[in-house]
């Protein structure tokens, strides 16, 4: 049956979608710069190994400093009030803002390299705040659409399908699209162009589309002194990013590797392409089955199982031979536990709201869920670096072909990229199966006393048993 015009399971509807389509064009920019900054720094622009080492750290070093800054701005977003609501109004002008500082992160200045480090230092931290002006508001706005821990999970799902969708188009369109185009400097200021543009018209999509209900009663602006007690003493919260920056980490850094595995490895940079398509459809196929899943496991059962799937695929991919078949199988079982384990991750923090809010006795869900963009630049940021010191270490940015790559440095490549992914990634797992214990029984009752307590509103414009 179709859910009536303004009826709360119409809205649910609404906004799962319209939030879900938002995030699209963002994961094809975040794509894009996490992934693929480093290779065009290396294999278009051709940078030297003195840059190389430059880039490498102010990279690491502008993320850890934009990571620390997402709890600031979650802050400021959560002491925003206007007549659109805590979130659309960053949501809007991060977008802009760092849309134009995507563009000329892509964009050759045609300057010495010490000039060169100076500018692009400016321009990647630039990114880096402007992106955190988008990013913290547009995820606290998912936990502010229900206090259902299903609908969480099925808005988290097809966000997640969305940002599969954008981040494997890149992945897949980015070698063939730009080689097609002159496969230059002007050729991937092209592509990021149409990046950006595709970003900003999902993120019209979100800001026109969605409704915001009122879930909570209205909380008193939070004080810079007050911050630092509203993040750690969220104990579960805690426990989360340090698991989950484990994860990200050894994600990213196998993800990063990819362009410079089928290129020196595998000998064949063209299947970086159809490679990354399997991927791309192993964690669609991830997030599209996981409701599915739910619905007859626990949490903790399916991440473990994930993780199981995780360390089964690692473990081919290293012993495999050049075979895409052996490879293409790892990147399944691979993908489909990864996709698990992000909305997991998603669904576990946006618990930590109300968790915080029972425990701490105020609400605050912007801070709170400023610890996933901080997790996953986290993550990215020591993946970025590790990669940037293999690619040097093994002698790879320094080679005119392939054949010129070291045994060693071609074992010190794959060591990077699978086996301490492996480590982090099986780290993190146990680190919440110790710690983490915010089940579903667990959840309902802190909702139950925040109700009793007057926290929270009784009507929250959303079905919670809208299905």
């Amino acid at each position: 049956m179709t859910p009536s015009p303004g009826s709360p399971d119409a809205l649910f509807a609404r906004n799962r979608w319209t939030f879900g389509i938002g995030t699209l064009g963002r994961d094809m920019v975040y794509a894009l710069v996490s992934l693929y900054l480093i290779f065009f720094l290396t294999e278009v622009l051709n940078a030297s190994d003195t840059f190389m080492w430059w880039a490498g750290w102010l990279i690491l070093a502008a993320r850890l400093f934009d990571a620390v800054m997402d709890i600031v701005m979650g802050s400021i977003v959560d002491n925003t009030r206007s007549r659109w609501g805590h979130y659309k109004p960053w949501i809007l002008a991060g977008a802009l803002a760092s849309s134009v500082c995507t563009v000329l992160l892509f964009t050759d200045l045609h300057l010495p390299d010490a000039a060169y480090v100076a500018v692009f230092a400016l321009l990647y931290l630039l990114w880096g705040l402007t992106w955190t002006m988008n990013d913290i508001p547009y995820w606290s706005l998912l936990p502010a659409l229900t206090l259902d821990q299903q609908q969480r999970e099925r808005i988290g799902a097809l966000a997640k399908i969305f940002s599969t969708i954008g981040l494997f188009s890149v992945v897949v369109a980015i070698l063939p699209v730009t080689k097609g185009l002159g496969n230059d400097t002007r050729a991937w200021l092209l592509f990021t162009a149409g990046v950006v543009v595709i970003m900003l018209a999902g993120q019209a999509v979100t800001l026109i589309g969605v409704r915001e209900p009122k879930l909570a009663v209205e909380q008193p602006k939070v004080t810079l002194r007050e911050l630092w007690s509203v993040v750690v003493g969220n104990d579960q919260l805690l426990w989360t990013a340090i698991s989950m920056v484990l994860f990200m980490t050894g994600y990213v850094t196998t993800t990063s590797f990819g362009t410079y595995f089928f290129k020196y490895a595998y000998r064949d940079e063209n299947m970086y392409t159809p490679f990354g398509a399997v991927l791309g459809v192993a964690q669609l196929t991830g997030f599209l089955i996981f409701p599915l899943f739910r619905r007859r496991f626990s949490r903790r059962t399916l991440y473990t199982a994930a993780t199981g799937s995780i360390v089964a695929g690692y473990v081919l991919f290293f012993f495999s031979p050049m075979n895409m078949i052996w490879i293409g199988i790892a990147g399944l079982m691979l993908f489909v536990g990864q996709a698990f384990v992000v909305l997991l991750m998603l669904v576990f923090i946006t618990d930590c709201i109300e968790y915080g809010h029972w425990k701490l006795g105020r609400r605050n869900a912007a801070v709170t869920f400023a610890l996933q963009p901080f997790i996953n630049k986290v993550g990215a940021a020591l993946a970025t670096q590790i990669v940037s010191v293999v690619v040097i270490v093994s002698g790879i940015n320094s080679a005119p072909t392939p054949d010129d790559v070291s045994a060693n440095g071609l074992l010190l490549m794959r060591m990077a990229m699978l086996v301490l992914p492996l480590i982090l990634i099986v780290a993190g797992y146990l680190i919440y199966r110790a710690k983490y214990r915010i089940d579903e029984a667990f959840y309902a009752r802190i909702v139950a006393d925040l109700r009793e307590r007057g926290q929270l509103t009784t009507d929250q414009g959303v079905g919670e048993q809208a299905r």
